[in-house]
Protein backbone atom coordinates (compact mmCIF):
# COMPACT_ATOMS: atom_id res chain seq x y z
CA UNK A 1 0.00 0.00 0.00
CA UNK A 2 1.32 3.19 -0.92
CA UNK A 3 0.43 6.54 0.68
CA UNK A 4 0.21 9.75 -1.47
CA UNK A 5 0.97 13.41 -0.94
CA UNK A 6 -0.69 15.51 -3.45
CA UNK A 7 0.84 19.67 -3.28
CA UNK A 8 -0.77 21.65 -5.26
CA UNK A 9 0.60 25.36 -5.61
CA UNK A 10 -2.08 26.90 -8.29
CA UNK A 11 -3.98 30.00 -7.98
CA UNK A 12 -6.27 29.02 -10.84
CA UNK A 13 -8.19 26.75 -8.52
CA UNK A 14 -10.46 24.46 -10.24
CA UNK A 15 -9.53 25.75 -13.86
CA UNK A 16 -5.74 25.02 -12.72
CA UNK A 17 -4.16 23.05 -15.09
CA UNK A 18 -1.40 21.79 -13.19
CA UNK A 19 -4.22 20.76 -10.43
CA UNK A 20 -5.60 18.76 -13.45
CA UNK A 21 -2.17 17.17 -14.29
CA UNK A 22 -1.37 16.61 -10.78
CA UNK A 23 -4.97 14.72 -10.28
CA UNK A 24 -4.54 12.65 -13.07
CA UNK A 25 -1.35 11.76 -12.01
CA UNK A 26 -3.04 10.37 -8.83
CA UNK A 27 -5.53 8.63 -10.55
CA UNK A 28 -2.51 6.64 -12.78
CA UNK A 29 -0.68 5.85 -9.44
CA UNK A 30 -4.20 4.65 -7.63
CA UNK A 31 -5.21 2.75 -10.92
CA UNK A 32 -1.46 0.94 -10.09
CA UNK A 33 -1.70 1.08 -6.61
CA UNK A 34 -5.44 -0.25 -5.59
CA UNK A 35 -4.94 -0.19 -1.88
CA UNK A 36 -3.28 3.21 -2.13
CA UNK A 37 -3.87 6.39 0.66
CA UNK A 38 -4.23 10.29 -0.57
CA UNK A 39 -3.71 13.28 1.20
CA UNK A 40 -3.87 16.29 -0.39
CA UNK A 41 -2.40 19.93 0.80
CA UNK A 42 -3.19 22.82 -1.02
CA UNK A 43 -0.32 25.15 -0.17
CA UNK A 44 -1.84 28.32 -1.37
CA UNK A 45 -5.32 27.92 0.54
CA UNK A 46 -3.29 27.09 3.57
CA UNK A 47 -1.07 29.92 3.52
CA UNK A 48 1.47 28.77 4.92
CA UNK A 49 3.60 31.94 6.24
CA UNK A 50 7.05 32.69 4.97
CA UNK A 51 9.79 32.11 7.41
CA UNK A 52 10.52 34.53 9.51
CA UNK A 53 13.43 35.50 11.56
CA UNK A 54 12.07 33.30 15.01
CA UNK A 55 11.73 30.39 12.95
CA UNK A 56 14.97 29.96 11.59
CA UNK A 57 16.50 30.88 14.57
CA UNK A 58 14.36 28.04 16.31
CA UNK A 59 15.40 25.68 13.83
CA UNK A 60 19.05 25.93 15.10
CA UNK A 61 18.00 25.29 18.61
CA UNK A 62 19.09 21.62 20.28
CA UNK A 63 15.45 20.08 20.42
CA UNK A 64 15.74 19.77 24.33
CA UNK A 65 16.44 23.52 24.58
CA UNK A 66 13.46 24.66 23.10
CA UNK A 67 11.23 27.12 24.77
CA UNK A 68 7.45 26.46 24.44
CA UNK A 69 7.62 29.82 22.24
CA UNK A 70 9.98 28.16 20.02
CA UNK A 71 7.93 25.14 20.19
CA UNK A 72 4.80 27.16 18.68
CA UNK A 73 6.94 28.51 16.32
CA UNK A 74 8.06 25.26 14.51
CA UNK A 75 5.16 23.13 15.37
CA UNK A 76 3.99 23.84 11.22
CA UNK A 77 7.21 22.86 9.67
CA UNK A 78 7.27 19.95 12.32
CA UNK A 79 4.39 18.74 10.61
CA UNK A 80 5.08 19.28 6.80
CA UNK A 81 7.49 17.45 7.56
CA UNK A 82 5.94 14.22 9.33
CA UNK A 83 3.68 14.68 6.41
CA UNK A 84 6.53 14.72 4.00
CA UNK A 85 8.65 11.80 5.88
CA UNK A 86 4.94 9.45 5.95
CA UNK A 87 4.46 9.81 2.04
CA UNK A 88 5.88 6.71 -0.59
CA UNK A 89 4.79 8.91 -3.67
CA UNK A 90 4.60 12.85 -3.27
CA UNK A 91 3.07 14.76 -6.43
CA UNK A 92 3.42 18.49 -6.67
CA UNK A 93 1.40 20.45 -8.51
CA UNK A 94 3.96 23.48 -10.27
CA UNK A 95 2.98 25.99 -12.69
CA UNK A 96 5.98 28.12 -13.92
CA UNK A 97 4.76 31.62 -12.85
CA UNK A 98 6.84 34.41 -14.37
CA UNK A 99 9.60 31.42 -14.91
CA UNK A 100 9.90 29.76 -11.60
CA UNK A 101 7.92 27.90 -8.56
CA UNK A 102 5.07 29.74 -7.22
CA UNK A 103 6.20 31.61 -3.67
CA UNK A 104 3.72 29.31 -1.71
CA UNK A 105 5.86 26.23 -3.33
CA UNK A 106 8.98 27.59 -2.07
CA UNK A 107 7.35 28.42 1.75
CA UNK A 108 6.72 24.58 1.64
CA UNK A 109 10.22 23.56 0.68
CA UNK A 110 11.63 26.46 3.02
CA UNK A 111 9.09 24.81 6.24
CA UNK A 112 10.83 21.45 5.02
CA UNK A 113 14.38 22.03 4.66
CA UNK A 114 15.55 21.64 8.05
CA UNK A 115 19.31 20.17 9.08
CA UNK A 116 19.50 17.74 10.94
CA UNK A 117 16.54 16.21 10.12
CA UNK A 118 15.64 16.66 6.11
CA UNK A 119 19.55 16.78 5.57
CA UNK A 120 22.96 16.66 6.68
CA UNK A 121 26.23 16.91 5.91
CA UNK A 122 29.14 14.26 5.68
CA UNK A 123 32.78 13.84 5.43
CA UNK A 124 32.10 13.91 1.69
CA UNK A 125 29.81 16.63 1.54
CA UNK A 126 25.57 17.01 1.79
CA UNK A 127 23.57 14.33 2.42
CA UNK A 128 19.71 13.89 1.47
CA UNK A 129 17.19 12.59 4.35
CA UNK A 130 14.28 12.21 2.52
CA UNK A 131 15.13 9.01 0.77
CA UNK A 132 13.01 6.12 -0.56
CA UNK A 133 10.17 8.14 -2.26
CA UNK A 134 9.08 8.59 -5.78
CA UNK A 135 8.54 12.33 -7.18
CA UNK A 136 5.94 13.42 -9.65
CA UNK A 137 5.64 16.57 -10.21
CA UNK A 138 2.78 18.28 -12.67
CA UNK A 139 4.17 21.06 -14.45
CA UNK A 140 2.37 23.58 -16.74
CA UNK A 141 3.37 26.55 -18.40
CA UNK A 142 1.82 29.17 -20.96
CA UNK A 143 4.87 29.01 -22.77
CA UNK A 144 7.41 26.20 -23.92
CA UNK A 145 9.71 25.91 -21.94
CA UNK A 146 11.10 22.11 -22.32
CA UNK A 147 12.82 22.88 -25.68
CA UNK A 148 13.77 25.84 -27.80
CA UNK A 149 14.43 29.60 -26.93
CA UNK A 150 12.14 29.27 -23.62
CA UNK A 151 14.13 26.27 -22.06
CA UNK A 152 16.96 28.68 -20.60
CA UNK A 153 14.23 29.92 -18.49
CA UNK A 154 13.04 27.76 -16.77
CA UNK A 155 13.72 27.94 -13.28
CA UNK A 156 10.96 25.51 -12.57
CA UNK A 157 11.89 21.58 -13.04
CA UNK A 158 15.73 21.86 -13.17
CA UNK A 159 15.46 23.95 -9.59
CA UNK A 160 12.85 21.08 -8.39
CA UNK A 161 15.19 18.43 -9.49
CA UNK A 162 18.05 20.20 -8.10
CA UNK A 163 16.66 21.01 -4.51
CA UNK A 164 14.73 18.05 -3.93
CA UNK A 165 17.40 15.75 -5.02
CA UNK A 166 19.57 17.59 -2.01
CA UNK A 167 16.84 16.80 0.47
CA UNK A 168 17.22 13.31 -1.05
CA UNK A 169 14.65 12.59 -3.52
CA UNK A 170 16.17 12.00 -6.52
CA UNK A 171 13.39 9.72 -8.08
CA UNK A 172 11.69 12.74 -9.81
CA UNK A 173 9.83 12.78 -12.83
CA UNK A 174 8.93 15.99 -14.57
CA UNK A 175 5.00 15.67 -16.66
CA UNK A 176 4.45 19.13 -18.38
CA UNK A 177 1.51 20.51 -20.02
CA UNK A 178 3.05 23.55 -21.61
CA UNK A 179 2.58 26.05 -24.66
CA UNK A 180 -0.94 26.50 -23.28
CA UNK A 181 -1.20 29.72 -24.18
CA UNK A 182 0.57 29.24 -27.57
CA UNK A 183 -1.70 29.11 -30.72
CA UNK A 184 -1.34 25.70 -32.39
CA UNK A 185 -0.06 24.23 -29.24
CA UNK A 186 -2.49 25.02 -26.58
CA UNK A 187 -5.41 23.05 -28.36
CA UNK A 188 -2.97 19.75 -28.01
CA UNK A 189 -1.30 20.46 -24.48
CA UNK A 190 -3.03 18.90 -21.92
CA UNK A 191 -4.09 15.79 -23.80
CA UNK A 192 0.00 15.36 -24.48
CA UNK A 193 0.83 15.38 -21.19
CA UNK A 194 -1.68 13.25 -20.23
CA UNK A 195 -0.74 10.86 -22.69
CA UNK A 196 2.88 11.05 -21.79
CA UNK A 197 1.84 9.94 -17.50
CA UNK A 198 3.72 6.76 -17.14
CA UNK A 199 3.76 5.62 -13.81
CA UNK A 200 6.96 3.18 -12.92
Amino acid sequence: MKHILHLKSSLQGAASYSIKLGNTIVEKIREKYPDSTLEELNLVDTGIPHLSPAVLRAFFIPKDQLTAADKESVRLSDELVKQLFAADIVVIGAPLINFTIHSALKAWIDHITRAGITFGYGANGPIGMVTGKKVYVAMSSGGVFSEGPGEANDFVAPYLKAFLGFLGMTDLTVFRAEGLKVPGVKENAMKKAVDSIIID
